[in-house]
């Protein structure tokens, strides 16, 4: 197998987390041709979008699926609770994470820079990521993880996107409240923080985070 991307994007460092807390050995690869959009990438992805999973010559978009695939066909150790409930609470908040965390990062991303900002915008998604955290920390369970007391997809999913977020918020200088000050996320933050494999991916996602943020304010 080979996974495609940049760790600079949550979603690949999403993958690369959910490989090392099951033990995968799956290091990230250059695009085939060069980038995601090269016509050998696009014969793996059609979407030209990174994670992309090259397995038996086939290629696997979306991280989600690719967690997915990988849970099924890696089965030497679980990336998910052994609990149905417990397994569904994590995969909720990974969806939480997608279609209620994820959706505030482009309206504040949008408006980096103070001299172009969109007040309503900024404040409409500092209002919407509080609440967005919030559903988060009210669906985990028993911690010190998201469920249980080791990582599973649920904290691989809500790690990096966390750190992003918190980055963009504090180089934004929004005056947004860092929105995982709550006494559940903080337990939680500190567990995936201090944890061998999703601390190395997440400091690993921050150095190539940075840089990528380098690179944008250059252009703007």
């Amino acid at each position: 197998m080979k996974l495609y991307g940049s760790l600079a994007s949550p979603y690949v460092a999403r993958v690369v987390m959910f490989a090392k807390i099951k033990g995968i050995d799956l290091p990230l690869h250059e695009a085939p041709g060069g980038s995601i959009k090269s016509p050998e990438f696009l014969k793996l992805n059609p979407m030209g979008k990174m994670p992309t999973l090259e397995a038996n010559g086939q290629g696997l978009g979306e991280s989600t699926i690719i967690c997915g695939y990988l849970e099924d066909t890696q089965t030497a150790k679980s990336g998910l609770p052994k609990d149905p409930l417990d397994r569904a609470r994590s995969h909720l908040v990974a969806r939480i994470t997608d279609l209620y965390i994820a959706q505030q990062v482009g309206p504040l991303f949008r408006n980096m820079n103070p001299a172009k900002r969109d007040a309503a915008a900024v404040e409409a998604a500092g209002k919407e990521l509080a609440k967005a955290f919030g559903y988060a920390e009210q669906v985990m369970g028993p911690g010190p993880f998201c469920v249980g007391s080791a990582p599973t997809l649920g904290d691989c999913a809500l790690a990096p996107t966390t750190a992003m977020v918190r980055k963009i918020l504090a180089a934004g200088q929004f005056g947004i409240a860092d929105p995982t000050q709550g006494p559940r996320l903080k337990t939680w933050w500190k567990a995936v923080e201090g944890n061998a494999d999703c601390g190395s991916v997440l400091a690993s996602h921050a150095e190539a985070f940075d840089a990528f943020m380098k690179q944008m304010a250059a252009r703007r």
